[in-house]
């Protein structure tokens, strides 16, 4: 259970103000038909964080423990300093959107766009950490929706009212304190 809560929290919190929220945001406003894009960031991810999820899984079949330790918590304090960094939506993401579809847009740039963010890096560490890649992924992928499903719906206004700094410093100090405790030996209880 523990897994499932911190990687939907983590991932939700971190995914505030990330490209791909930002991404939301703009194919909300461009198409105006959410259920599409709603459902085009859900396969995204699923299929995006299942990729991460293996390879967090596959990760602690070939470090060993203590090894493992030191990477996973240096990794989640690195997490730590890349949530603290403001992302940009760059404009090429969002013209695949003439080629596919609303689904098939968001389907392709979600997926393009996650490819080593921060909640895909996340997912591999928690993965790995966690040792429940299946938990983690269903985790994960709940907390990309909490933070885009919102975006898809409300758009700009919700973004003009979120103090970004602030839930990027909480994001920030979730992966601190489990970089920390994970390095501390916390992660004892599961394998590490």
């Amino acid at each position: 259970m523990e897994a499932l809560l911190v990687s939907t929290g983590v991932v939700a919190l971190a995914e505030i103000g990330d490209k791909t929220q930002l991404l939301a945001f703009i194919l909300a406003a461009r198409f105006k038909k959410p259920w599409p894009i709603i459902a085009g960031i859900l396969c995204a991810t699923v299929v995006n964080h299942g990729l991460a999820g293996a390879l967090g899984a596959w990760i602690t079949s070939v470090i060993s423990p203590g090894v493992l330790r030191w990477v996973l918590g240096l990794s989640f304090i690195g997490m730590a300093i890349w949530t603290l960094i403001p992302d940009k939506i760059e404009d090429e993401e969002t013209q695949i959107a003439r080629r596919f579809g609303v689904f098939g847009a968001t389907l392709v740039t979600f997926f393009l766009a996650e490819m080593g963010d921060k909640t895909q890096i996340a997912t591999v560490a928690m993965a790995a950490h966690y040792a429940s890649p299946w938990v983690v992924v269903t985790g994960t992928t709940l907390g990309m929706l909490l933070a885009d499903v919102p975006a898809v719906f409300v758009g700009d206004k919700l973004s003009q009212r979120i103090p970004m700094k602030l839930v990027h410093s909480v994001a920030a100090g979730i992966f601190a304190v489990l970089g920390v405790a994970t390095l501390a030996g916390a992660g004892a209880g599961f394998g590490l």
